[in-house]
């Protein structure tokens, strides 16, 4: 049965590549699948799960062309758009409304000849408001109704059980044949059509500048026959920054220790606004894990903190400035990987607590994100054996292990939909990673994954073996297909929701180009980027030694390992005498004197892990060494992780700056010498090695 499939799908997209070449058109300009015709014209506005609400006087409507094969697509060529009341409000031929200000009611309608809708708009005042002086008119949309506008339950009566399936598998194509993918392939056109893929995930390898990703993310929509592609990527910002262009914000901890929702809101909008300038429209961010462990070595960073009303807060203003832009947020990583000291990429790291505790702190952020209109939540590879104690067998090893979360019903269901009422979209986190692969098989995990609430299978690992074994098992009863439509109702809606549909008229591609050349890196965003790195370097420990003179003589002498020479050119920037020593361990004898010569040394480490933050790491036992070999004040600077100061505390002075982006080793440079005034506060509690408290949540000094 698998065999036949397979042989229809090759000859399907045979015959596709063929008739392309003999009609000699791209597919930018097909107006749908080859013979279908369209059986209704209908507004998106008027579609029960669209946010029809405009923001302004002027706004855009949006025609939808809907298929008896049960796809629709967006059309903007042969249309005629109308208002009933110009006096309220008028309607260009592309379906743009603007009000004229006078209150009342108009129909705005569009047909194509053959099909027609309309929608009513009404601006007029609001009786429940109350506010004093002279109350202010409101625009409204009156949505249509009837059976035409449920899109949704429409595709799910016609789609094929592959066409269903295909809306679940997430694949990433990173590399092929050992190559990065940074433009279309034929291969790789064709196993979007053929597997009917929902959405495609990116990586730094495949987004290398502005025009190219703006280019290859257009083609991979042009490849997509029926429903517009979810294209997704990571760019959270800080260390998890997947651009290779545009603008390189500071990370979550960094925004945690700025305590302001308002830059957190204006970072996320920045960046919802620069990958959605490229076509990129869901966004795997933020990470809303409480970071409370010191030793994890996956989160660290990325996360808010460890509070987790902290996290919370800046996890809703980040997503709500993300999804202001239009581009999907996704909270990550359910259940909570904050409190781990494995990375799920390499184990299977296990959260211990009872669900008092899971309430009260990892499940807390998520909860609030939930209840603020998250749009999809992603699990964690990791055990939580105080909601699920499964065990089952790994292929591995041979003994019984713990079911992960993702592949977790009691997770993933029972917790996750039925007591939290989640009910946006659930993806995996990727399925290649070793918590999975090294216990369960690619299709049993995908399996086990879809059975336990999952909505969309990301990264699965063979995309042809678990697609195939995906349809087994729904035909051997293990999935009902009631819960393939419960997924890609799901899927359709926040779709729906986002406006990632189809289009059979897109923009030209040297406008979308040239648009995004504007938006990416602008200078808007550079300065947000400035405000948060500026706002979140934190002052830790002070012995009068800071803020240096900017007129200071003498040598400054910047020592450390990794990235230490971005923080030596930072340096620069302010004193003409900087010598840079990169090292992680023995110093020569030229460098030793250099060291006890200098005027001032600046120390920075760069850690991920507890391996590199131990006193007996080599870097670290330079740097503690630094008091002997000199008489000038030693100031360390913690370049990533704000803990590093726990294997060196008696150094002169501290700051932790929470990423390695250039505006972060700027902010740090001028904090040093003054042109910055420290404001940022620890969003977790730094611990002494023997796990007393060093410095406390909150902590942060000024000048």
């Amino acid at each position: 049965m698998r065999h036949s499939r397979k042989l229809l799908m090759s000859v399907i997209a045979v015959t596709f590549v063929f008739s392309h070449i003999l009609v000699g058109l791209p597919n930018e300009q097909l107006s749908a699948e080859e013979g279908d015709q369209a059986q209704d014209l209908i507004l998106l506005e008027n579609v029960p799960e669209v946010d029809s609400s405009p923001d302004s006087e002027q706004f855009q409507l949006t025609a939808l062309n809907v298929y008896e094969e049960g796809y629709f697509t967006e059309t903007a060529h042969d249309l005629e758009w109308a208002s009933s009341n110009k006096n309220v409000a008028e309607v260009d031929n592309n379906g743009q409304v603007t009000l004229s200000g006078q209150n009342g009611r108009t129909f705005i309608s569009v047909t194509n000849g053959d099909y027609e809708d309309r929608i009513a708009v009404d601006y007029k005042v609001n009786p429940s408001d109350n506010s004093p002086g002279k109350p202010e008119s409101e625009v409204t949309l009156v949505k249509e109704k009837g059976e035409r506008y449920d899109l949704v339950q429409h595709a799910l009566n016609e789609l094929t059980i592959e066409e269903k399936l295909g809306q679940m598998l997430m694949p990433d194509f990173r590399n092929w044949d050992g190559e990065a993918v940074t433009e279309m392939l034929p291969e790789i056109e064709e196993l979007v059509k053929d597997y009917h893929l929902g959405g495609v995930i990116l990586f730094a390898e495949n987004v290398q500048d502005t025009e190219q990703t703006a280019r290859l993310v257009r083609d991979y929509q042009d490849a997509s026959e029926k429903f517009g592609l979810m294209m997704t990527i990571d760019q959270e910002g800080g260390i998890v920054t997947r651009l290779q262009s545009g603008t390189d914000f500071p990370g979550n901890m960094a925004l945690g220790a700025t305590r302001s929702e308002e830059i957190s809101y204006n970072v996320g909008q920045a960046i919802g606004r620069e990958i959605g300038s490229l076509g990129i429209n869901t966004n795997f961010a933020p990470v809303m894990d409480v970071n409370n462990n010191p030793d994890n070595p996956v989160i660290g960073v990325r996360s808010f903190g460890e509070d987790p009303d902290l996290v919370a807060d800046l996890g809703i203003a980040y997503t709500e400035g993300l999804q202001s832009t239009g581009v999907a947020a996704t909270a990550k990583h359910f259940p909570g990987h904050g409190d781990t000291d494995v990375d799920s990429h390499l184990g299977l790291p296990e959260v211990p607590h009872d669900r008092e505790r899971l309430e009260e702190v990892e499940l807390y952020p998520f909860q609030k994100g939930m209840e603020a209109g998250m749009d999809m939540i992603m699990t964690a590879h990791v055990t939580f054996p105080q909601i699920d104690d499964t065990t089952v067998i790994s292929k591995a090893t041979g003994e019984e292990v713990i079911l992960p979360a993702t592949l977790s019903y009691k997770v993933l269901t029972e917790l996750m939909r039925d007591d939290m009422g989640y009910e946006g979209v659930i993806t995996t986190d990727a399925m290649n990673m070793n918590a999975i692969t090294d216990h369960f098989g690619p299709v049993d995990a995908a399996i086990r994954a879809v059975q336990a609430g999952s909505d969309i299978v990301l990264m699965p690992v063979g995309l042809e073996e678990v697609a195939d074994g995906l349809l087994d098992a729904i035909e051997e009863g293990e999935i009902s297909e009631e819960r393939i439509e419960a997924s890609v109702e799901r899927i359709l809606t926040l779709k729906l929701e986002r406006g990632i549909i189809k289009q059979e008229n897109p923009e030209p591609i040297e406008d979308k180009v040239a648009n995004a050349l504007e938006v990416v890196g602008s200078d808007e965003h550079q300065q947000i980027e400035q405000e948060a790195a500026e706002h979140s370097i934190t002052l830790v420990k002070n012995e009068d030694v800071l803020p240096l003179p900017q007129d200071l003589d003498g040598e400054v002498v910047v020592l450390g390992d990794t990235y230490i020479n971005d923080l030596g050119s930072a340096i620069s920037a302010y004193h003409d005498d900087v010598t840079v020593i990169q090292s992680s361990g023995d110093l020569t004898d030229e460098q030793l004197e250099t060291i006890a010569e200098g005027e001032v040394i600046i120390a920075g480490s760069h850690t991920f892990d507890v391996a590199g933050r131990s006193p007996d790491n080599p870097n670290m036992e330079l740097i503690n060494s630094l008091g002997d070999l000199t008489e000038a004040p030693v100031i360390a600077v913690g370049i990533r992780n704000p803990y590093d100061i726990m294997a060196y505390p008696t150094v002169d002075a501290y700051l932790a700056q929470y990423g390695f982006n250039r505006a972060s080793f700027d902010a740090t440079a001028a904090t040093i010498f003054g042109d910055n005034e420290p404001t940022g506060t620890l969003p977790v509690t730094i611990p002494t090695i023997d796990d007393d408290i060093l410095y406390e949540f909150g902590h942060g000094l000024n000048y």
